[in-house]
């Protein structure tokens, strides 16, 4: 194992953005700790900018601790568990307090009827009771700190259990201490080895025998320094001990294992305490197939399920995602302990010109960088490598060289090489003695660079001394066993340095104070109403977002009126409140060039909504906008993570292609750019058969604009759809041509 931008704005987008009232900063990296007025500050919606961080020294390190229902008689449940405490207490210096109503002594310590009996304060309370409940309310009187609550049958039993659980975290809050649970077990009172040094893996599970894994992996010599095993969270939560461990100096990654988030702004505020801190979170997130009970009439509801937002906002506040325990284990374990790269090219070296091809070609599909080895760098490995081999990337050293001192010499060649940052060698299988000797070349170097060696040891047996003694003996050495798990946990390590290396708080800009343009937007909302695609644009309008020339009509004389002042050839639409998808409905006509053609129109039109039995505020008379390309935009309610904003290829195929990209506010100009960039229909904007470069710049700035809209507006806006907002080619701007709200 191992051994220890955000961009800035144009003049040109500032000064539009500042035009409407808008403050769609982005910035520099800094990791300095929050300020005391910083904790309290609140943005534009009244949330918290900062994550409140628990003092939970006293109760991973208590000075006493109370038992309550302790007991020492043989087969019943919690003597085991009195047993295992008693162990605990005496390991980390507490002293403990057995409390049971009939039981003078328990395992030769006096015994207490009675929480109001306890000879001090305590620091942790651990309950071993069928009903927390009453116990609670007595500690609220001792002024106990922290306490555990073991018992099940809430939440996780359904309506009834949940209740009993609100009622107990209403407790709880009433008094005053911080409760782990309930349906939580003894993981946090394991027995850790104080004997491995380097950074530490802190670990936090909702299940605790999902954590074995990493917990495990102090066998192999990585640290672990914590274990919290939240349960049903109906107090402390993952939020909590995220934000905890990232400032604790010994932990070097936080490993999770997380079922459900209790609350999406307390986790996005914890990812962001730890990615200011350059501690990074490692987690398996259960629920991948989950797509949500939402059933939206906006196209960008029906684009986002939930795990897609929770998804989105991890990636976005650098939270690594993997999929398995085994992936978590070795990702958590190299992103704890390995140092940071000198560069991100990726070199890999083995023993056989199969093997190379067969891991490089994974690599590179996986997004890592495999640069090609200078002319000059070539020659020098061919000074001890056979002229018909390849080393240009991956290196294939034949075989024999490995086995005696042109190994090592290899080896560091290739370290030497600037470029290089990572160097990976994938051995199949044991081949003594030159996997023996390759293996300890490998340990060597590794002592003597800072860069990251990493081996894949493919047997599927283990028991080899050159993998139990020489690589798994190495504090340097990142030893895996599959090729997948060696490719997410190096692209992990890259992609943390690089995400932290510019990383700025988005909080630290959040709007705090409404623009004008939230005022003006005031005006326009309708509770508990859609809007109609006029009052949608004024809103729109609103926040600076540009839209069509168009009047509202309420007559043929005055559409033709209108066609004549917004400038042939124009489009007719039918406007009104219950209208979502006009297109369905023969209710959208496009291509007009002469007043007879809009008489038609107007009649077809009001037919049309008379004989569907759609009330009308009349018909809109458009500016036809025919070049560019068609995007959607939107904001969409997450039931974790409030407002979302979503964007992605628009037009009539939008739920077709469903190619769409998504992020929690507050976020940036650079995670705007990134939205783009994650499209699969991205090469669109750039330009494609002969059609010139979109106005990406506008595109972007429209993003911001709805972001600050979602920001103010909050939970008043149930939904925003733009779809299609024609982007134009470059310089030109962006329009939108179509729009959708849903006031709540």
């Amino acid at each position: 194992m191992l051994g220890s931008t955000h961009g800035t704005l144009t003049t040109d987008f500032r000064a539009r953005v500042e035009a409407c009232g808008e403050s769609a900063r982005t910035a520099v990296h800094s990791t300095a700790a929050p300020s005391a007025e910083d904790t309290v500050a609140l943005d534009v919606s009244g949330r918290p900018l900062h994550a409140d961080v628990p003092d939970l020294d006293r109760f991973f390190r208590p000075e006493s601790v109370a038992v309550v229902g302790a007991s020492d008689a043989e087969g019943r449940p919690n003597t085991g568990i009195t047993r295992q405490l008693i162990a605990w207490a005496e390991r980390v210096g507490a002293r403990i307090h057995p409390v049971h109503p009939t039981r003078p002594t328990v395992f030769g310590l006096p015994c207490h009827a009675s929480v109001a009996d306890l000879p001090e304060q305590v620091d942790l309370a651990v309950l071993l009771v069928g009903d927390p409940l009453p116990v609670i309310e007595e500690l609220a009187e001792t002024k106990v700190k922290f306490a555990v609550a073991f018992a099940s049958g809430f939440a996780e039993t359904g309506d009834a259990g949940a209740a009993a659980q609100a009622r107990l975290g209403a407790a709880v809050e009433r008094s005053g201490l911080r409760l782990l649970g309930p349906n939580t077990n003894l993981n946090a009172f394991e027995e850790f080895r104080d004997d491995l040094d380097g950074p530490a893996i802190a670990l936090i599970t909702q299940s605790g025998h999902q954590g074995r894994p990493v917990y495990t992996l102090q066998e192999l010599g990585i640290r672990l320094s914590h274990w919290a095993p939240t349960g049903n969270e109906a107090d402390l939560e993952t939020s909590d001990f995220i934000s905890y461990f990232a400032e604790q100096p010994e932990v070097g990654a936080i490993a999770c294992y997380v079922e459900g988030l209790k609350d999406g702004r307390s986790f996005l505020l914890a990812a962001d305490r730890a990615a200011r801190n350059g501690v990074p979170v490692v987690a398996v997130k259960v629920g991948r197939t989950e797509t949500g009970a939402r059933m939206a009439a906006s196209h960008t509801g029906k684009l986002t399920g939930a795990d897609t937002v929770v998804d989105a906002a991890m990636r976005q506040f650098g939270v690594i995602r993997v999929d398995g325990l085994d992936e978590l284990q070795d990702t958590a374990a190299l992103l704890a302990r390995a140092r940071k790269p000198q560069a991100e090219g990726v070199v890999v070296y083995s023993i056989s010109g199969g093997t190379g091809a067969h891991f490089s070609d994974l690599a590179t599909e996986a997004g890592l960088s495999l640069p090609t080895l200078s002319q000059a760098k070539q020659d020098e490995l061919h000074q001890w490598i056979p002229e018909y081999l390849n080393v240009a990337n991956p290196v294939d050293n034949g075989g024999h060289p490995v086995g005696d001192w042109r190994g090592r010499k290899i080896i560091d060649a290739i370290l030497a090489d600037p470029s290089v940052g990572v160097l990976i060698c994938p051995i199949t299988g044991p081949f003594p003695p030159m996997s023996d000797k390759l293996a300890q070349d490998l340990v060597d170097a590794a002592e003597a660079t800072d860069k990251l060696i990493c081996v894949i040891w493919g047997s599927p047996v283990g028991t080899e001394d050159a993998y139990r003694t020489t690589l798994l003996g190495s504090s340097r050495v990142a030893t895996f066993r599959t090729f997948g798990n060696c490719i997410t946990a190096v692209r992990a390590y890259l992609g943390h340095h690089r995400f932290t290396a510019g990383y700025r708080s988005p909080f630290e800009d959040a709007p705090r104070t409404p623009s004008p343009s939230y005022r003006k937007a005031q005006a326009l909302m309708r509770p508990g109403q859609q809007l109609s695609e006029h009052a949608a644009k004024q809103l729109l309008r609103a926040y600076g977002i540009r839209v069509p020339r168009e009047q509202l009509v309420t007559s043929a004389a005055a559409a033709v009126r209108a066609a004549g002042l917004v400038g042939y050839p124009v489009v007719m639409k039918a406007s009104g409140p219950q209208l979502a998808h006009k297109t369905e409905l023969g209710l959208v006509k496009i291509g007009l060039t002469s007043a007879s053609q809009i008489r038609d129109a107007y009649r077809e039109l009001t037919d049309i909504a008379r004989y569907e039995n759609v009330p009308l505020d009349g018909i809109l008379v458009c500016q036809m906008v025919e070049r560019g390309v068609e995007m959607v935009v939107g904001v969409t309610q997450d039931d974790l993570f409030g407002p979302t904003v979503t964007v992605g290829l628009g037009g009539v195929l939008v739920e077709v292609l469903h190619d769409a990209a998504v992020r929690v506010p507050p976020f940036g100009e650079d995670q705007a750019r990134a939205m783009l960039g994650e499209l699969r229909g991205h090469a669109l904007l750039e330009g494609v058969r002969g059609a010139p470069p979109a106005d990406v710049d506008a595109l972007v700035e429209v993003i911001l604009r709805i972001q600050r809209m979602a920001l103010e507006l909050g939970d008043e806006l149930s939904e925003l759809d733009i779809n299609p907002l024609m982007v134009l080619p470059r310089g030109q701007g962006a329009v939108a041509l179509d729009a959708l709200a849903i006031c709540r």
